[in-house]
């Protein structure tokens, strides 16, 4: 049976390997991998990287937050992902008080299907702990959500340490795997409280509140109580060096755990804060961004395989009608990064360029691990024969000036405004369609489709 298009030419990445090759596609899926390869079309890849579709497995789209709501929809913000490279997101379901998790579930499904562009799942949030609740754990995990994501701060759905372990067993027993956001809830109040009596309510405080010595207590305390109930934990978003060691450690031990950063705290450093007037509340996001220190860890991290994921918790604001709802108070400022749209290119630029990470590294933490950790793979996450033709072409050389205005997030600002990128990607396609190419969106509204995971 003849192809219907073929990539080729091109530097192929995949499972650590890279080597010249065409890419066969028929129908949604990849048919064929090797060399001289015939199809009704082609594509010209040579001199570009061939690498599969990105997964960003944390991203917040249309997500309410206080009296305010994530600026990109459904639809802006898979497009946007799909111009940057990412194929797959996962995103999140927080159900109401009371509000039966199923029925969550399909609300939050219902709204994507339709809008999406990309392929997306969904994780379940857990913010009680009660026997009602975990009950429906085992429906949720039927559904095609086997990921649960818990906070250890935040009022409303921080956990106590004796309801995040009854969570942690209740997933376990149905073979999930429990995310943690992990601030200490006490020491993070504390020192926002003291400011606040104190007159200090511009952004810069919401950063000094959130001290690292929160992060690096909750991941401490998170992993031992994951290692008790003998369940398998995912640290989303480590900002910290010492949180970066204790999830090194805890791995070193064999234990089941797993470890994400994301760009913004891999490129920008708690300088930020320090810009004059508000402009600092663009950077405001929990956990805050940190020291040159840190950063030189996760990189480090990233390269010694402490941390397997790199995603964006992409969850944008504008900053004049939203983050401007805290001038008075730093409290009130909506937390959280514009980012879906960059990542695949800025971890090229700033990663692989300067040799902090490989190639093959670059797509495992991009691509393929995050995949492989929420159970995508392999339809997702590689290039292989059967797999989804989710697939991005990879200018190593192509020179982009990142700015607000040439990105596609529904957002009046990016964190990453003027920084010079050596490498971007060209083309995108999600199950064979193209998506992405010559500079321009070419995909069609509702092409994604939820994934029962």
């Amino acid at each position: 049976m003849s192809l219907d298009l073929v990539i080729r030419g091109g530097t192929v990445i995949v499972g650590g390997d890279t080597y010249r090759a065409d890419v066969g596609i028929r129908g949604e899926t990849i048919a064929e991998i090797g060399p001289d390869l015939a199809g009704a079309r082609t594509i010209d890849a040579q001199g570009k990287l061939v690498l599969p579709g990105a997964v960003d497995s944390h991203v917040h789209l249309e997500m309410p937050v206080g009296s305010t709501i994530s600026s990109d929809t459904w639809e802006s913000g898979t497009v946007a992902a799909a111009c940057g490279g990412t194929t797959t997101i996962i995103d999140f379901v927080e159900p109401e008080a009371d509000q039966p998790l199923l029925e969550a579930l399909h609300a939050r499904r219902s709204l994507a299907e339709g809008q999406a562009a990309i392929d997306f799942g969904l994780h379940m949030t857990l913010a009680r702990a009660d026997d009602r609740t975990l009950a429906q754990v085992a429906g949720i995990v039927a559904a095609g959500c086997p990921s649960f994501k818990t906070y250890l701060i935040h009022e409303g759905f921080c956990l106590d340490d004796a309801a995040f372990l009854r969570v942690l067993e209740a997933v376990r027993d149905q073979g999930g795997l429990v995310l943690v956001h992990a601030e200490n809830h006490a020491m993070v109040d504390h020192l926002k409280r003291h400011f606040l009596s104190d007159g200090k309510t511009e952004s810069r405080y919401h950063a000094l509140s959130h001290t690292s010595l929160a992060e690096a207590e909750a991941i401490q305390r998170a992993l031992a109580l994951a290692e008790l109930a003998h369940a398998q934990l995912h640290v989303v978003h480590v900002s910290t060096a010492a949180g970066t060691e204790a999830i090194l450690h805890a791995r070193q031990r064999g234990l089941p755990i797993s470890g994400e950063t994301c760009p913004q705290y891999l490129l920008l450093t708690e300088a930020e804060y320090q810009r004059p007037g508000f402009e600092g509340a663009k950077f405001v996001c929990s956990p805050p961004l940190r020291t040159e220190r840190d950063v030189a860890r996760l990189w480090e991290g990233l390269a010694q395989g402490s941390l397997e994921v790199v995603a964006t918790d992409h969850c944008p604001f504008f900053f004049e009608g939203q983050k401007d709802l805290g001038r008075e108070s730093f409290e009130a400022i909506p937390g959280g990064l514009p980012g879906i749209e960059a990542r695949l290119a800025l971890l090229y630029s700033f990663g692989v360029r300067p040799e902090r990470i490989s190639m093959a590294q670059w797509v495992e933490a991009c691509c393929t691990a995050p995949a492989r950790l929420f159970r995508l793979y392999p339809q997702k996450g590689t290039l292989a024969p059967g797999a989804d033709a989710d697939i991005v072409v990879f200018d190593p050389d192509l020179e982009v000036r990142l700015s607000h205005s040439m990105l596609h997030e529904k957002v009046d600002y990016t964190p990453y405004e003027g920084l010079r990128l050596r490498g971007y990607p060209v083309m995108t396609l999600s199950r064979g369609t193209i998506l992405w190419s010559e500079g321009a969106y070419v995909g069609s509204r509702g092409h994604g489709r939820f994934l029962a995971r």
